[in-house]
C-alpha cells in the first residue's frame, strides 16, 4: 500500500514523514479511509479480497460457495497526520435499526502491526445481542429528532443516550488488536468505529465482506455490475447497497488527480469474477 501511495505521483514518501500530508496525497479522510481514485478496484485490493485463507472463511460460514464480494473502502492510516481533523469517536452499527436479526458479517483485513495504541478497530462486544431491544427502547430519539441523521439506510449512528443506554446493560468496548494478515470479523448489529494511531505505527487494512448471491436482487446486482464495470467502491454490502462516484475533492474542487480506473487493472480467475456477481445475472429473455 506503500507502494500505491507513492506511485501515485504526488511526492509521497514512505521514509519522509514530511510527505505525509495531503499536499503528497490522494484524498484520505480522518479516520484513514479512500474510496475514490478507483482504488477499491486496484490489482492488489482484488488480491486481497480473493486471498484463499480469506475467501474460505465466509464459504465455511455462510455455507456456500456462491458469494458476491464488496468493493468497500481501502484504509491508509498513516500515523501522526497533523493536516485532518481529529478522527473523534463515531459509534455506529452498519445495518438498518428497523431490521432484526444476523444479516451480514463484516470483515477487514490488516496489513500492519496493530497493538492496543496504534489505532484500529474497537468494538462493543456483546452489543449486537441486544441490537432489537436497544433500538425498540431507544426509537423514541428518531421520533422526537434527536438521533443522529443516517447517511445510508443501513447505518445508525449512536447519540450520547445511546451509548450511556449500552453502558448501563454492562457492555464494554475493546480495541481489537491484529498482526499483518489477520482477518476480523464482526456482526454488523456490532456497536463500532475506527481510532487513529497514537504511536508512530501506521495503520493499514481493506475492509472484505461476502455475502451468499441468493441474498442479492437481480436490481441489485445489475447495480453491482455498473460498479465494478465503472470501477466504483461500494460500502461494505456486498449487495451494493450504496455506489460511490471516484469524485474526490480537494479544497472543495473536484481533485484534478482524479481517476476513473485502477493503475494496475485487476486479472481475475473465473472463480474470482463470480464474486462480482455479474455471472449470476439471469439472461434477457
Amino acid at each position: 500500500m506503500h507502494q500505491y501511495l507513492e506511485d501515485f505521483g504526488l511526492g509521497y514518501d514512505r521514509n519522509d514523514r514530511s510527505t505525509w500530508n495531503s499536499m503528497y496525497l490522494p484524498e484520505i479522510n480522518n479516520k484513514g479511509m479512500c474510496l475514490d481514485y478507483a482504488v477499491t478496484h486496484e490489482d492488489f485490493v482484488w488480491e486481497i479480497r480473493s486471498e484463499p485463507g480469506v475467501l474460505s472463511v465466509f464459504e465455511t460460514w455462510l455455507n456456500t460457495q456462491d458469494l458476491i464480494v464488496s468493493f468497500d473502502a481501502v484504509n491508509f492510516g498513516l500515523a501522526g497526520r497533523k493536516d485532518l481533523p481529529p478522527n473523534k469517536p463515531w459509534p455506529h452499527q452498519d445495518q438498518d435499526p428497523t431490521k432484526n436479526g444476523f444479516r451480514c458479517l463484516q470483515g477487514l483485513v490488516n496489513l500492519l502491526p496493530n497493538g492496543p495504541d496504534d489505532g484500529g478497530l474497537i468494538v462493543c462486544e456483546g452489543a449486537h445481542l441486544l441490537s432489537e431491544r436497544f433500538h425498540k427502547e431507544m426509537k423514541w430519539e428518531t421520533e422526537e429528532g434527536k438521533n443522529i441523521p443516517a447517511w445510508n439506510p443501513e447505518w445508525y449512528g449512536f447519540t450520547q443516550e445511546g451509548m450511556k443506554w449500552l453502558e448501563k446493560e454492562g457492555c464494554t468496548w475493546t480495541k481489537v488488536c491484529a498482526e499483518p494478515g489477520d482477518l476480523l470479523l464482526w456482526d454488523s448489529r456490532t456497536p463500532h468505529y475506527n481510532l487513529s494511531s497514537t504511536t508512530d505505527q501506521s495503520r493499514f487494512c481493506v475492509y472484505t465482506c461476502y455475502m451468499p448471491v441468493t441474498e442479492a436482487s437481480e436490481e441489485e446486482l445489475q447495480r453491482k455490475k455498473v460498479a465494478f464495470e465503472g470501477w466504483f467502491g461500494t460500502t461494505h454490502w456486498p449487495n451494493c447497497k450504496v455506489m460511490g462516484r471516484n469524485k474526490a475533492t480537494r479544497d472543495g474542487q473536484p481533485d484534478p488527480h482524479n481517476r476513473t480506473e485502477p493503475v494496475k487493472k485487476p486479472q481475475l480467475s473465473e472463480r474470482v469474477y463470480k464474486l462480482t456477481g455479474i455471472p449470476y445475472i439471469k439472461a434477457s429473455a
